[in-house]
């Protein structure tokens, strides 16, 4: 070849495609295509198909198989001369390296891509049954199954038959080939074949006329005997071989390869089943003891084998069964589950990639469709079609999705469909990943017509296209809803009030009367307003019907929305920050506490932004530290005028934070579409013990300052310290938690000591009453009830008094009780002496004596029996029961109280920190102080979940059906499974109850 024309071909080639044109210049000039070398048809054509190297790489093989010159000949005139068979085949070359390996081994199946009559443009099953019918053995089964598929494809690639055209012909070939399949397996045991009726039932995408090109065909199998009055056994038997054998003949390999497995895992009880069972056997099962994903996949039942009677038979019996299914007792939990994508079994590297399991995926539209075809196909029978496009057009010409939604949907599916298809044809093998070879892509774009940039533009088309399904596949639920109840313009189908009902009711929605009235409040009308909350709805109900209580995150939506819908930032906060409205919805429908605090001052629905955190109460959800808090709260007591003012600003700070940190630990718990739920649970504990102990420090130093400024300026005439005692002293509190504390005081200089005592007396009576006050912010109780000698003793005592008792008087629960001992407001130097003066008692040198130890389980011992409420069940009981708070704080303070003078990690006021240290200096084995930490966490978790859920505080699990669901939700728990929720707090609970009894009760402990 001549330089110039050389570089003129290299330059055409690359013009017209090719990524290897020197490569391509060898193949063109190979003796194969020198009568055609110099043709530009030939060079158009292959410049035309996905991947022209690989397709002129396929006609070289092609030409190199032909059995003869004049069969090579043949092929060269024809793929010259005719167009139809040009675009055909080296379409399918050009896509296909599977399909050009089986031209190359069967070089006379070329001929199978000439015909281009009209009938030979849409073949049914008819058409590939003759297609089949010379096949006497799985391996020319194989052979005829892919000149039909060769078919398929080439008009696939040419664009004369679209996705849905080219699913539904791979479904119609699957069931030429099962039958072809049953005919041979019945050929070869024709007594069996004699002894039975057997029905083949297409499930999945060959039940729905939606196959792929390589994909499992699901399966059921339905058989009675032949003749009325025949041995049912022997029947079912002979049919369980026929069937058997039909599977191997289609998935077993063979020279041939494959043709796909057959895959009957659908049928009742699964793999664990009987392969095949009688129709009323099949009746039975679904009766009695089917799930609703099981009635959801017979939406796709189809019999397409063997005995046309009894499968017809089969979907009559069966058929009205799918349409009861949303009247089930558990179709609402079952449907909750079923809608949380299940990703878990996806490799972490691959979920970016999946295109039909990934989020905005292929499943998203098909789940979506599915469930409306449940709730709304009892009553319309125009919805029940297998097919996922048809019923999606039936749901919008019955008004149950919007036609534009429903357009988009459409689109979509179509365009991920088509990727999936071309994906597969390549190499044949089932796989749902998009490639990440850029030659890969490359090729798959251009199959899909992007010829610009084609890897960079099938990735920004498959991405808006999962960004579509994934804003769409919530408001396919609801954005109905709210066209039904908005009366906007006329003409547009809609739901009728009891289609809409029922649809509130399959998605959770306990009084869907009250929903929709809600709704309409919300939705209707022109105003921009109305405007704003018809776009935030369809996605805020999905998440509201993701919790356990829908019905009240929907009526707490429309509470907030009348208290601030004036407020020009409150609907631009949810419509232009997603994570505000998501941590709303989360927080609204997760229980009573977080509403009840937003309802009473609703601006801080601003702390659910993004805010950095700055200025007052600013945004963002991480809690503040206990050194901005006081300085919040003192500057408001400066700016007060008396006490009773100053206290007031307090605990409306107080009464935000703890919105705050309610809504951090829900959002947390709860997890959202763009962070997983904090698998910590220790972590969501201790945040929220430190949270609300350091808000409670600072809203006592507030009102402290307030008390003293408003009845003695700026100087007490005594020294005065609040000592956090208990979970206070511990940075434990719990959302319901009352302070425990202990008051000490310390007469000013030249301070008459009755003068002093009546003044800290005076100031305790203050604050617990400020604070107490009847108002909209939640009182803060003040408990003394740890100090000397209890109730009996005085409120407030100096120093001296608190060193002369605990010298004279005290007991080892006293001793016991100081171990949780810290300060937390007021004189810092007095303070520090107090815990100078309670460390000898608390880590007594030498550790506790015999007595001691017994005395303190004689404690614990009666604290067990006399202060369980009556009628509790102890083992669920989180504070007293066996294994719960207070087993493991008296074990770990027992190990305190006998180690802490030598050890000094010990002396911590925290539980977790003292376990920790225990374990490090070898007081605990690993695996004894995981059980404990585990059961302290977990009790703690459900009295914080109990609070959330319930408003007030408990220490057992609620009795009442959502609250005790609220309660798992937040626990990590999905709907339907409180049970295993109590399973797992019994278990844990257990084992450290055998942990406790080791160390705490045992003598050698």
């Amino acid at each position: 070849m001549t330089p110039g024309r050389r570089s003129s071909t290299f330059t055409r080639l690359l013009r017209h495609g090719f990524t290897d044109p020197s490569a391509a210049e060898r193949l063109l000039d190979s003796v194969e295509l020198a009568p055609v070398r110099d043709d530009p048809v030939l060079l158009e054509a292959l410049g035309a198909t996905a991947d022209p190297d690989l397709a002129l790489h396929g006609l070289v093989r092609l030409l190199e198989a032909q059995n003869g010159p004049t069969a090579h000949r043949e092929l060269l005139d024809t793929l010259i001369a005719a167009k139809p068979l040009r675009d055909r085949l080296l379409g399918v070359l050009g896509a296909s390296a599977a399909l050009a390996d089986h031209l190359a081994r069967h070089p006379g199946d070329w001929h199978a891509l000439v015909t281009y009559e009209p009938r030979d443009l849409h073949p049914g099953v008819a058409e590939f049954e003759r297609g089949l019918a010379e096949a006497t053995d799985p391996v020319s089964l194989r052979v005829a199954y892919r000149r039909c598929l060769l078919s398929i494809a080439a008009r696939d690639v040419c664009g004369t038959i679209d996705v849905a055209d080219t699913a539904a012909e791979l479904a119609d070939l699957a069931t030429a080939t099962l039958r072809a399949a049953l005919a041979l397996a019945s050929a070869a045991a024709p007594q069996d074949a004699a002894a039975c009726r057997l029905a083949v039932i297409a499930m999945g995408k060959c039940g729905g006329h939606e196959l792929n090109y390589v994909s499992d065909v699901d399966v059921i199998f339905v058989a009675e005997a032949a003749a009325e009055g025949a041995d049912e056994t022997k029947a079912l038997a002979a049919a369980t071989r026929l069937a058997s054998h039909l599977m191997r003949i289609c998935s077993e390999t063979t020279v041939e390869g494959s043709i796909w497995p057959v895959d009957a895992n659908l049928r009742p009880e699964g793999r664990n089943g009987p392969l095949v069972r009688t129709l009323s056997s099949h009746l039975a099962y679904y009766q009695r003891w089917a799930k609703t994903w099981e009635f959801q996949a017979l939406l796709k039942a189809r019999p397409v084998a063997g005995d046309p009677a009894l499968g017809q038979a089969y979907l009559d019996a069966l058929d009205p069964l799918v349409w009861q299914a949303a009247e089930r007792e558990n179709f609402v939990p079952d449907v909750q589950k079923m809608r949380r994508r299940v990703v878990e079994n996806i490799p972490a590297a691959e979920i970016e990639r999946e295109l039909k399991l990934g989020p905005g995926g292929l499943r998203d539209v098909e789940f979506a469709v599915q469930l409306l075809q449940l709730v709304h196909g009892r009553t319309d029978a125009s919805l029940r079609s297998g097919t996922t496009l048809h019923a999606l057009q039936a749901l919008a010409a019955g008004g149950y999705v919007g036609r534009e939604d429903a357009a988009r949907l459409d689109e979509a599916y179509r365009f991920l469909r088509s990727m999936e298809h071309r994906i597969q044809l390549y190499r044949l093998r089932r796989t749902h990943l998009v490639p990440e070879a850029e030659a890969d892509q490359r090729r798959l774009g251009r199959s899909l017509g992007l010829r610009a940039d084609p890897a960079a533009e099938l990735i920004r088309e498959w991405k808006r296209h999962t960004g579509v399904v994934r804003r769409l596949h919530e408001k396919l639920f609801y954005r109905p809803l709210l066209d039904a109840v908005a009366q906007l313009a006329p003409g547009e189908a809609r739901l009728s009030p009891e289609a809409a009902r029922e649809r509130l009711v399959a998605l959770g929605y306990a009084d869907p009367a009250a929903a929709l009235r809600h709704l309409e409040a919300l939705a209707s009308g022109v105003t921009r307003k109305a405007a704003i909350q018809r776009t935030l709805l369809p996605v805020l109900l999905g998440w509201f019907a993701d919790s356990a209580d829908p019905d009240a995150g929907l009526l707490n939506f429309r509470k907030v929305s009348d208290a601030l819908g004036k407020t020009p930032w409150y609907l631009r906060l949810l419509r232009d920050e997603g994570a505000a409205a998501e941590n709303l919805a989360r927080v609204l429908s997760a229980g009573r506490l977080a509403p009840d605090l937003l309802m009473r001052a609703p601006e801080a629905v601003a702390l659910l932004g993004r805010g950095d955190g700055t200025g007052p109460g600013g945004g963002g959800l991480e809690p503040r530290e206990r050194g901005q808090l006081e300085q919040e709260i003192m500057a408001a007591v400066r700016r007060a005028e008396n006490a009773a003012q100053g206290v007031t600003a307090a605990r409306g700070v107080r009464r935000r934070e703890l919105f705050r940190t309610a809504a951090a630990d829900i959002v947390g718990s709860y997890g959202t579409e763009t962070s997983p739920a904090e698998a910590d649970q220790g972590a969501l504990v201790d945040r929220v013990g430190a949270a609300v102990s350091d808000l409670t420090a600072a809203t006592l130093a507030g009102t402290l300052r307030a008390v003293v400024r408003d009845g003695w300026g700026d100087t007490l005439p005594t020294r005065f310290a609040i000592i956090g005692m208990g979970r206070f002293g511990g940075h434990e509190l719990g959302y319901g938690s009352d302070a425990d504390v202990l008051f000490v005081h310390e007469p000013q200089d030249g301070v008459d000591e009755q003068e002093a005592a009546a003044a800290a007396n005076k100031v305790v009576a203050e604050m617990r009453r400020l604070l107490q006050l009847p108002s909209a912010d939640p009182p803060l109780l003040i408990d003394a009830g740890l100090r000397p000698e209890g109730k009996s003793g005085p409120l407030v005592r100096t120093l001296k008094s608190y060193e002369a008792y605990y010298r004279r008087w005290s007991l080892v629960w006293e001793s016991q009780a100081l171990l949780r001992a810290e300060p937390v407001a007021g004189d810092a130097d007095l303070a520090r002496r107090f815990i100078e003066l309670a460390d000898p008692l608390r880590y007594p040198r030498g550790g506790l004596g015999d007595d001691a130890v017994r005395e303190i389980r004689r404690l614990k011992a009666r604290m067990e029996s006399e202060r369980l409420p009556r009628g509790a069940d102890p083992k669920l009981h989180t504070k007293l029961g066996p294994g719960g708070l207070s087993d493991v704080e008296w074990t770990v303070q027992l190990i305190q109280l006998r180690h802490g003078h030598r050890v000094p990690g010990l002396r911590t006021t925290r539980t977790r920190e003292a376990l920790a240290a225990a374990r490090e200096t070898g007081l605990l084995s690993e695996e004894d102080t995981a059980v404990l930490d585990e059961a302290w966490v977990l009790a703690t978790r459900v009295r914080n979940a109990v609070m959330l859920v319930r408003g007030r505080a408990g220490d057992t699990f609620p009795t009442e059906p959502r609250e005790l669901a609220a309660v798992g939700r937040y626990l990590g728990y999905g709907a339907g499974h409180a049970g295993d929720m109590l399973d797992a707090y019994r278990r844990t609970a257990r084992r450290a109850r055998t942990v406790v009894e080791e160390l705490f009760y045992a003598d050698g402990a």
